[in-house]
């Protein structure tokens, strides 16, 4: 088959990279348009963009499909003459009439296994409720949001001191070679594509508004707060103390502690040893494994404590008022 890829940020790179390994026809990507990257919003093209240039690719840039841009993508789509579309964290909207552009349509990597998490945000919405198992599953595209009929999965156990992050990274290569082997199948006439089953749940992205801190949760709620929310947009609170006033403070990474310190802090106050930092919490303590100070790159959670304000903690209600734009940086 002449397979149209669709993808955007660098987790779908991996799924262009495992189809092309495997000796399939990719004859052109589809990806959204170049974005401001950085402070210095400097214009870049998407990770998948990149990817198909250095692959020799035909690249088609289109946010929707609708209005002269629109049309124009269309028709290069058309030009190609694909037999399928294989879409992977594309972004962008695919009207019915572009569904019904391609003679074997077009299938889907999503990382959850269906019907839960349907959304924008699977890995990390998963993470923040604690979910012992997450996956990936490829299914048939059609006009609902993540709704099609399922043509294989794969599942992967989640360990509590994961990041999103890292998970993501891990499920777009098992997810990779599952969109691979699954387009083989589409080939061969040997797929089936199975009705979705089961409770429905939904995974909406995940913006700075959501993930603010509040240590008088319980540490398994704070944890998974944190880890689901790494790299982005990355969990905060404001960080209080005798030589500093509400300074933006985010966390990278937690991890859990069974060997909670009796030390008589108070929720929002840390605990700082030679080689670890716990953030106490409600019913416990939670130990940092990476933060990111305001002004600063994210560190290591242990160098930051070197020589830190002892004073120092963290506001501890998720609704105290702040003095910044919670949505910047």
């Amino acid at each position: 088959m002449r397979i149209l890829f669709a993808g955007t940020p660098e987790p779908a790179v991996a799924s262009l990279n495992a189809l092309i390994q495997a000796g399939h026809d990719v004859v052109g990507v589809l990806t959204r348009t170049d974005a401001k990257v950085g402070r210095k919003r400097v214009l870049t093209p998407s990770p998948v963009a990149e990817r198909a240039t250095e692959l020799g690719l035909p690249v088609i840039k289109a946010d929707r499909f609708f209005g002269d841009t629109g049309q124009a993508a269309i028709a290069e789509i058309q030009e190609l003459q694909p037999d399928l579309g294989a879409v992977v964290a594309y972004g962008g909207l695919l009207p019915q009439g572009v569904l019904d552009m391609l003679p074997n349509g077009w299938v889907n990597l999503h990382f959850s296994l269906l019907p839960a998490y349907r959304g924008a945000a699977p890995v990390q919405w998963a993470i923040i409720n604690q979910e012992s198992v997450t996956g990936a599953a490829v299914f048939q595209l059609e006009a609902g949001l993540d709704t099609g009929p399922v043509f294989a999965t794969v599942t992967r156990a989640l360990q509590p001191e994961e990041t999103a992050g890292e998970v993501l990274a891990d499920l777009a290569i098992s997810g990779g070679t599952l969109l691979s082997d699954t387009l083989f199948d589409i080939a061969a006439g040997s797929a089936v594509a199975t009705p979705q089953q089961g409770e429905v749940s939904w995974a909406p992205k995940i913006t700075s508004r959501d993930v603010q801190i509040d240590a008088y949760q319980p540490s398994a709620v704070v944890r998974g707060l944190i880890n689901g929310a790494s790299p982005a947009p990355g969990a905060w609170a404001t960080l209080n103390g005798d030589s500093t006033k509400a300074q933006r403070f985010k966390i990278g990474g937690a991890a859990p502690v069974s060997d909670m310190p009796d030390q008589g802090k108070a929720p929002g106050e840390f605990i700082i040893e030679p080689h670890r930092v716990l953030l106490v919490c409600h019913d416990g303590a939670v130990e940092l494994t990476k933060v990111q100070p305001s002004g600063k790159k994210m560190m290591v959670a242990s160098d930051w404590a070197n020589g830190v304000d002892p004073t120092i903690g963290l506001h501890t209600s998720a609704t105290h008022p702040t003095e910044f734009d919670v949505d910047e940086g």
